[in-house]
């Protein structure tokens, strides 16, 4: 087509071509959107062929490297995890690895793969911080060590992250609190393995992935850092453990097709993405062990009633936000004072960019009527119509 859509979300634009380039396409606002030099078989993009908002963007990476750069296409997922098992296994050598395992896709699938490159050699171990979903650590032990084959272990943090997180209300401080506290548990735990085990673990393993990085660190110029990371930007200086990343340079969809491809079951691929912070960003304002309370119970009706009327697998993510505003209402015959909530749902495939989720009217209706009904400090239920940009998909 002559015209199409493409997702572009830069403070900056180019305002003349390099020497031998030309323009083949622009915007209202910016002359030199593409630019090439036919001669020596080179092109330069102004915008993101690679995400969701940009419905064209597979075709024209398909059209460069299996047209013009003439790639084989002979490529697949299981290549990946075999070239990630055979360098792992030459840079672990005979040292332990310890591992950063949540239950939520990424780091179970990360928890496969070195579980498969090391066997007893990987020890992964579960943090409760205090802010996981309802239940949610019971759960993964039984579902990783069960259905996955992972020798899972469980360390109760719980008073640990919140007496830290007590009277802090800032996104960026919620976060780097929880990094350096997560990675002090890990260090922790990593000198009580190499004491039972008279071996040397030296190596965190971690499902970042590479939206993770490019929110979380700029590289060059004027891109900004939009949020830390607790596994990215958010590790203290003083981390004595090296990190081993092997999801680090894909998207959540390639995540998912790489877990099937291990032959993970569909209920573990398919979770919804869950943030190392858990529920302390979705928590706006200060995070207490009654407001935790309160969000894990609102969010277990909300992801219940997803499943129920058949929309789980059509979102991308979905969640309660506890927010730090209270309204007045009415239940009974008597005046309450409590708090706001909103569900986050969105469609995405890249998680760089999304659109909320147009969720029917009857399944809002019930999942309010349960949340205000059955938990108690809930009084008002709102839905999120954000997109991603400008908003992004979690609060903090």
């Amino acid at each position: 087509p002559n015209e199409f859509q493409m997702w572009m979300s830069h403070g900056d634009k180019l305002t003349k071509s390099p020497d031998g380039f030309k323009a083949v396409a622009a915007t209202p606002n910016a002359e030199f959107v593409t630019i090439e030099n036919s001669e020596r078989k080179m092109w330069g993009l102004q915008f993101h062929p690679e995400v969701t908002h940009s419905p064209l963007g597979k075709t024209i990476l398909s059209n460069f490297c299996i047209k013009i750069a003439g790639a084989k296409q002979d490529w697949v997922m299981t290549d990946y995890a075999n070239e990630f098992i055979e360098s792992v296994r030459a840079k672990v050598g005979e040292h332990h690895v310890i591992g950063a395992v949540s239950g939520g896709v990424d780091s179970t699938v990360a928890a496969v793969l070195m579980t498969r490159a090391i066997g007893d050699r990987f020890h992964a171990v579960l943090v409760d911080n205090g802010c996981l979903r309802k239940d949610e650590a019971k759960k993964v032990l039984k579902r990783m060590r069960e259905d996955c084959g992972v020798n899972l272990r469980c360390v109760d943090a719980c008073d640990r992250f919140l007496d830290k997180l007590a009277g802090v209300t800032d996104p960026e401080q919620k976060r780097k609190i929880i990094g350096n506290t997560f990675i002090e548990v890990f260090q922790e735990e990593a000198t009580k393995i190499e004491n039972d085990l008279n071996g040397n673990c030296e190596y965190l393993l971690q499902g970042t992935l590479y939206p993770d990085v490019i929110e979380s660190i700029s590289y060059k110029g004027p891109s900004a850092t939009i949020k830390t990371h607790h596994n990215v930007g958010g590790l203290p200086d003083t981390m004595k453990l090296k990190l081993i990343e092997p999801l680090r340079e894909l998207f959540k969809d390639e995540v998912r097709e790489l877990g099937m491809a291990l032959g993970i079951d569909e209920t573990s691929v398919w979770r919804h993405p869950f943030p190392g912070p858990g529920l302390a960003i979705r928590i706006l304002g200060e995070v207490t062990r009654d407001r935790v309370k309160i969000l894990q119970e609102a969010d277990d009706i909300v992801i219940e009633e997803l499943l129920k009327s058949g929309h789980y697998r059509k979102i991308g993510q979905a969640f309660v936000v506890l927010l730090p505003v209270k309204s007045v209402g009415v239940m009974g015959d008597g005046r309450t004072y409590e708090w706001v909530a909103s569900v986050r749902c969105v469609e995405t495939t890249d998680y760089m960019t999304a659109d909320f989720y147009h969720l029917p009217y009857d399944v809002m209706g019930t999942m309010s009527s349960r949340v205000i009904n059955e938990v108690r400090g809930i009084n008002r239920l709102c839905y999120d119509i954000s997109s991603k940009p400008p908003a992004t998909i979690e609060w903090e």
